[in-house]
C-alpha cells in the first residue's frame, strides 16, 4: 500500500477521534485515540488506558493492535491517531509493537502541528528490532 485515499484517511480519522473520546485517562486528561486498518479492511479502535500505577497504561496504538491480533489479524496497514494535542506521534513502544506486525511499508498518520502527517512506519522506526534478529519470523519479518 503507497498512499491511503482521502474517503479512508477521513474515515480512519473519525474512528480514531471517536476512540479518542471513550479514553480513560483521570490522571493526565491526554485522551488519545486509534484507527488501525488490516488487509482485509477491517478498522480496530483503540483508546488510552491509564492506571494508577503508570507503566501499567496502555497507549491507544496498543489497544488496536491487540485488538486485531484478538481477532487473527496480522497483516496491518495503516494506523491513524488522534490525541488532545495538535503535535502527536506513537511512542517508541507503541512503534516497535508495530512493527512486529507492520512492514515499513504501513503508513501511520498522526496529526502534527494541527495538520495530519503520513509516514511509512520505516521513517518513524529504520531500525526496529525484529524476529529475524532471534532467528524467528514474524508477521511482517521473515526469518
Amino acid at each position: 500500500m503507497h498512499a491511503l485515499d482521502t474517503t479512508t484517511l477521513q474515515r480512519l480519522e473519525a474512528l480514531a477521534q471517536d476512540a479518542r473520546a471513550r479514553a480513560y485517562a483521570p490522571y493526565s486528561q491526554f485522551r488519545v485515540g486509534a484507527a488501525l486498518l488490516v488487509a482485509d479492511g477491517t478498522v480496530f479502535a483503540g483508546a488510552n488506558v491509564e492506571n494508577a500505577s503508570y507503566s501499567m497504561t496502555i497507549c491507544a496504538e496498543r489497544v488496536a493492535v491487540a485488538q486485531a491480533v484478538a481477532q487473527g489479524h496480522r497483516e496491518l496497514r495503516a494506523l491513524v491517531i488522534a490525541g488532545d494535542a495538535p503535535t502527536l506521534s506513537p511512542c517508541g513502544a507503541c512503534r516497535q509493537v508495530l512493527a512486529e506486525f507492520g512492514d515499513d511499508e504501513l503508513l501511520v498518520a498522526f496529526p502534527h502541528e494541527g495538520e495530519l502527517t503520513t509516514m511509512r512506519l520505516g521513517e518513524l522506526l529504520p531500525i526496529g528490532f525484529h524476529g529475524a534478529a532471534l532467528g524467528v519470523a514474524s508477521a511482517a519479518w521473515p526469518a
